[in-house]
């Protein structure tokens, strides 16, 4: 567990600077997130490429920028609304296999936006598909 908390918490920067998240990613804006120990909400600036979900501070990023953590999504099994698990509207999990993060969006069409454009990425990066096979979202 440590490894995937590593990586979802920021503390494994192993691969991060290995991806160019501040180059053509293929999706990008402002949701909020929980804290790892505080829970309270904040607004981060999220980044997905590569299938990697990084998630800044600021929105200006360089090659220099250091994100504050980072979701392999090869990693996980779903994401899906989570209205009705949070009680908040615009919300949306991501789950892998020993955690669940939680996300707000701005709108209900960000919220789609970022579940549609994360679960193309889970089936594009997921370790159960090989190289060789066709995907047709």
């Amino acid at each position: 567990m440590e490894g995937l908390s590593a990586f979802f918490y920021g503390k494994d920067n192993t691969q991060n600077h290995q991806v160019e998240f501040w180059n053509s990613p293929e999706r990008v804006g402002w949701l909020m997130k929980q804290g790892e120990y505080i829970k309270t909400w904040r607004r981060r600036w999220f980044v997905l490429k590569e299938g990697k979900l990084f998630w800044f501070k600021e929105s200006n990023l360089t090659k220099f920028s250091k994100p504050r953590g980072v979701i392999p999504v090869s990693s996980c099994l779903t994401v899906k609304g989570a209205e009705d698990v949070l009680n908040r509207p615009f919300a949306f999990e991501l789950s892998t296999n020993k955690e669940t993060m939680y996300f707000i969006a701005d709108s209900d069409k960000e919220k789609e936006d970022w579940i549609n454009s994360v679960g193309r990425s889970i089936v594009r990066h997921s370790r159960s598909v090989t190289e060789t096979e066709v995907l047709d979202y």
